[in-house]
């Protein structure tokens, strides 16, 4: 059976647009199932995903993620539900919290209630998507005067995946999500951690085999010289996510046991990026993600779908757009 692929793409700092779209036009070809486009405190996501729309066909479209601090939920619906019209219906709504850090020191907007802000930013989405009038009494935003979006979205609903951590925010997903964008699960917890997400959505009432849950550590094609560059890069993330952005993400590793790892990697961080990237051990990199060549990165893939994830993030560290695509299609096989 087929697997559905994802691919990201990355257009902060440098970064070459006719490259990035060709790579997307081919993932588009030949099957690869989502496009995710992120965004933090450089370049948005919607400008992109606009173009991507219109020079892709059938490859879904989401943001990978986009906060739900920075715009209003009205004006995330607008968002979306043009894109969707422009697409023909292909948008995923990637939504987070991000941290407090991005919320409150770059868009200047106050971080708690975080999980209020998630369920509220839901709730009225979803309304201006039914093409509702919007009266809403939440604790952060009372809406009464009836709006309604002034055109009819071309779908009633659009997806949303969350991206969340802790217990209470997991359970919003269960119960008002389509999707789990987990991150940080060493690859022989996720059984556990997918098992019980699904329980928690069945619980609410909700069918669970159409739940979504992505594979929570991408996947590096990578060999010859590329390989060391892919894996320290991937040693970059953890440690960012460890050094750079808030607490949320150190408690999620220490959860699992990476106490030890994460103290090194906090002090290390005092030292700068690249330090704090060598101090990210190999054996907590193998656990959190797969970098090497295409039978090793298959064998992850499907260990990722043995633990019951849907959509597994891959990246091809190549410059051949040929062969970019050949190794897409080994993937997705």
């Amino acid at each position: 059976m087929a697997r559905k692929l994802a691919i990201s793409v990355d257009w902060q700092g440098n970064f070459d647009r006719a490259r990035l779209l060709e790579r997307v036009r081919v993932a588009d070809q030949v099957g690869v199932d989502s496009v995710w486009v992120p965004e933090a405190w450089g370049r948005d996501c919607f400008t992109l995903l606009t173009l991507l729309a219109d020079r892709t066909t059938r490859i879904r479209l989401a943001t990978g993620i986009v906060n739900v601090y920075s715009r209003t939920p009205a004006a995330l619906a607008q968002h979306f539900a043009t894109l969707d019209e422009l697409s023909g219906g292909r948008m995923v709504a990637g939504f987070g919290t991000s941290g407090a850090n991005v919320i409150e020191h770059f868009h200047g907007v106050p971080f708690e209630p975080a999980l209020t802000r998630l369920k509220e930013t839901i709730e009225i989405f979803n309304t201006l998507m039914r093409h509702e009038p919007l009266t809403y009494q939440g604790k952060l935003f009372r809406l009464q005067r009836g709006f309604t979006l002034r055109f009819t979205p071309p779908r009633p609903h659009i997806p949303i995946h969350l991206a969340t951590l802790n217990p209470k925010a997991k359970a919003l997903t269960a119960a008002h999500a389509d999707g789990w964008l987990p991150v940080m699960i060493p690859i022989d917890r996720l059984a556990n951690e997918i098992q019980g997400l699904r329980r928690d959505v069945a619980g609410a009432g909700r069918d669970a085999t159409a739940f979504e849950v992505h594979a929570p550590g991408a996947v590096t094609v990578a060999t010859g010289a590329a390989l060391e560059r892919a894996a320290m890069a991937q040693a970059g993330t953890i440690a960012f996510y460890i050094g750079r952005m808030g607490v949320y993400y150190a408690r999620q590793l220490e959860r699992f046991g990476f106490t030890a790892e994460v103290d090194t990697i906090k002090t290390a961080w005092g030292q700068g990026a690249a330090a704090a990237a060598q101090a990210v051990p190999v054996p907590m990199r193998e656990r959190l993600g797969r970098v090497g060549d295409v039978e090793a990165c298959r064998e992850r893939i499907a260990a990722a779908a043995d633990a019951g994830a849907d959509i597994h993030r891959v990246n091809v560290a190549c410059d051949d757009i040929k062969e970019y695509a050949r190794t897409l299609e080994r993937l997705i096989a």
